[in-house]
């Protein structure tokens, strides 16, 4: 099997200035990415690593710890609207050509959700080779709010209910049909999921991997400071 890790990291960025170059514990935000990668790669025989950005900085950045790449997203790509899929492909179809070989599985590292490891990305692999009508997977983390019971969202009628209705009143949270966030961490594709022409990672045939540990992406600057906190004391709940 022969399998390609995108990781993807602009260089605009309007909630975390420059933050996929941040320094978190004492090393670039995207570096993390890079080690998981290339632990991956050490584990799965056939993997290569490569980076999708618009920025130079970022690329002397990743070539600095150990990736080095001759891409560079082209600016149609780059912009605050245009789709993650997208670039993915490009940077997936680019590859392919220059290494002449078509890649059975896609695997984007997000460099704004670090909190993976190995064990993580081995058992969800495992979980898309086993299910053959499966087209992807992604990680989620269990949800602390449900649209069934505790989101509300405006209706026709101008008044407030809940986001999605149950065939039966809710009165705990943890009678409601289980739902999840997705924490961004990571995303597995068959090659087939692109040829489709899929533009978001969620389908009809997606499946999930629900994170046992603390996972969480990093949006705004208090997610920052929440994470640095986390790893600066020793709190996080697995060995990254």
């Amino acid at each position: 099997m022969k399998t390609l890790i995108t990781i993807c990291a602009r260089g605009g960025s309007k909630g975390i200035p420059h933050k996929n170059i941040k320094l978190l514990n004492g090393k670039p935000l995207l570096d993390y990415s890079i080690q998981t990668a290339k632990v991956f790669q050490n584990k799965f025989p056939g993997t290569e690593i490569i980076l999708s950005t618009d920025s130079d900085q970022i690329l002397r950045v990743a070539e600095d710890f150990g990736l080095k790449s001759d891409y560079l997203r082209p600016d149609y790509l780059a912009g605050d609207y245009v789709g993650k899929i997208d670039a993915i492909k490009d940077v997936l179809i680019w590859k392919e050509e220059i290494d002449n070989c078509k890649y059975d599985y896609i695997l984007d590292l997000d460099v704004t959700s670090p909190l993976r490891n190995l064990q993580d990305l081995t058992e969800a692999y495992k979980l898309l080779q086993k299910n053959e009508e499966a087209i992807n997977i992604f990680s989620v983390s269990p949800a602390n709010r449900s649209p069934y019971f505790n989101m509300v969202e405006q209706k026709a009628n101008s008044f407030f209910a809940q986001v999605k209705q149950s065939d039966s009143v809710l009165l705990t949270r943890q009678s409601a049909p289980k739902v999840y966030d997705l924490n961004a961490s990571f995303y597995f594709y068959k090659r087939v999921f692109f040829d489709l022409g899929f533009k978001g990672a969620i389908t009809d045939k997606s499946l999930v991997y629900v994170v046992p540990h603390i996972c969480f992406d990093l949006d705004h600057p208090i997610d920052f400071e929440i994470i640095t906190f986390l790893m600066e004391y020793n709190k996080l709940d697995f060995v990254l």
